[in-house]
C-alpha cells in the first residue's frame, strides 16, 4: 500500500490510500471507515500491520477521491523522534574529506523543520546556504529495543523519502550538526508511506537520485549503504527505544552542493526533486522566509 497525509479543499485533515501504484485516483480512509484516525502516525500506533487501512482499500463501497482534489501534508507530522544518520555512503564521506567511519554519526531533527510535498522549503534570512540530500526515510511501526538483524526488520511499518534540507554554514559553527539540520520547514518528506511488502527486503538495491531544476546531482543505490536498513536499526535500539511513529532517515550519497566546484546550493524559484525507486517523487519548490 502507498499511505499519504493530507488536507481537503476545506482543510480537513485525512489519511488516502492509492488505488494502486501510480495512480491518480486514492481512497479516503477516514471517510471510508470512520473509526480511522486522521493522523498517520497515530494510525500506525493503533494499527501497526495496518490491516484497517487493507480493510478499507478492499471495501466495494469505499470513498474514492482524486489527487487533484487535495493538499499533501507532512507524512507523520508530530513524530516522537526523527533520528537521523550521516556518513552513510562512503564517496560522501569522501567528498567532505572524511574517512570511512567506523559508526555512523547520529543527529535529531525535530517536528518543526517538517516539510510536506510540494509545499516550499524555506531559506532563512540569516543564510543562503540551502543544500540537499536525498535520504531513504523508514517509519516505525512497533516498539522497538535491542533488536537484531533477524528482527531488526519487523518494527518498519513503511518507506518514504526524505530531502535533508541543511544549512551548510550553521552545521560547521559546532562539531554537533543539529543547528544546521533544523531549520524551520527545510525537510521535505513523503510523499507515500509504501509498505514493506512492496519493496525489496529491507528497500535494498533502490536507485536513489537528487534532481535539482532537472540537473541530477546525486545519483546512487541503497545497496551502497555502509549500514543497511537492519544494522541501522540494530545500532539505535542498543541505545533508544524506537516507538510507533518514529521516523529514521538514513543518509545521503555524494553529490551534495556543498562539495562542488563551485559550490550549489538551492535558491528562491528552485525545484528540488529526490526520487527513489519503487516509492516515488518527493518534490519541493524553494522559497525565502518571509
Amino acid at each position: 500500500m502507498r499511505l499519504f497525509s493530507y488536507r481537503d479543499q476545506s482543510n480537513k485533515k485525512s489519511i488516502g490510500v492509492l488505488c494502486k501504484k501510480d495512480s491518480n485516483e486514492f481512497v479516503d480512509l477516514c471517510a471510508t471507515d470512520t473509526s480511522i484516525p486522521a493522523d498517520l502516525g497515530s494510525l500506525i500506533a493503533m494499527d501497526p500491520e495496518l490491516a484497517i487501512a487493507k480493510k478499507a482499500l478492499a471495501n466495494p463501497n469505499a470513498i474514492i477521491r482524486n489527487l487533484s482534489d487535495i493538499q499533501f501534508d507532512i507524512l507523520i507530522d508530530r513524530p516522537g523522534k526523527i533520528v537521523c544518520m550521516g556518513l552513510n555512503y562512503a564517496d560522501h564521506a569522501k567528498e567532505g574529506g572524511n574517512a570511512r567511519p567506523e559508526y555512523p554519526s547520529f543527529f535529531m531533527r525535530v517536528p518543526s523543520s517538517l516539510a510536506a510535498h510540494g509545499a516550499p522549503l524555506i531559506r532563512p534570512q540569516v543564510s543562503d546556504k540551502l543544500d540537499y540530500e536525498a535520504e531513504l526515510a523508514f517509519v516505525v511501526g512497533k516498539r522497538a529495543r535491542n533488536l537484531n538483524r533477524q528482527n531488526a526488520l519487523d518494527c518498519i511499518a513503511g518507506y518514504s523519502i526524505f530531502n535533508d534540507g541543511s544549512m551548510r554554514d550553521y552545521q560547521r559553527k559546532t562539531t554537533q550538526w543539529t543547528i544546521g539540520k533544523n531549520f524551520d520547514q527545510t525537510g521535505g518528506f513523503g510523499p507515500w508511506l509504501v509498505t514493506p511488502d512492496e519493496l525489496p527486503k529491507g528497500a535494498h538495491g533502490l536507485q536513489i537520485q537528487s534532481r535539482l531544476n532537472g540537473a541530477v546531482m546525486q545519483n546512487a543505490n541503497t545497496k551502497d549503504f555502509l549500514w543497511d536498513v537492519a544494522e541501522t536499526i540494530v545500532l539505535i535500539t542498543e541505545c533508544m527505544t524506537l516507538e510507533p511513529g518514529d521516523v529514521v532517515i538514513t543518509g545521503t550519497p555524494a553529490g551534495v552542493g556543498y562539495a562542488r566546484t563551485p559550490p550549489v546550493f538551492m535558491k528562491p524559484g528552485d525545484i528540488c526533486e529526490i526520487e527513489i525507486e519503487n516509492i516515488g517523487i518527493l518534490r519541493n519548490s524553494i522559497e525565502d522566509q518571509g
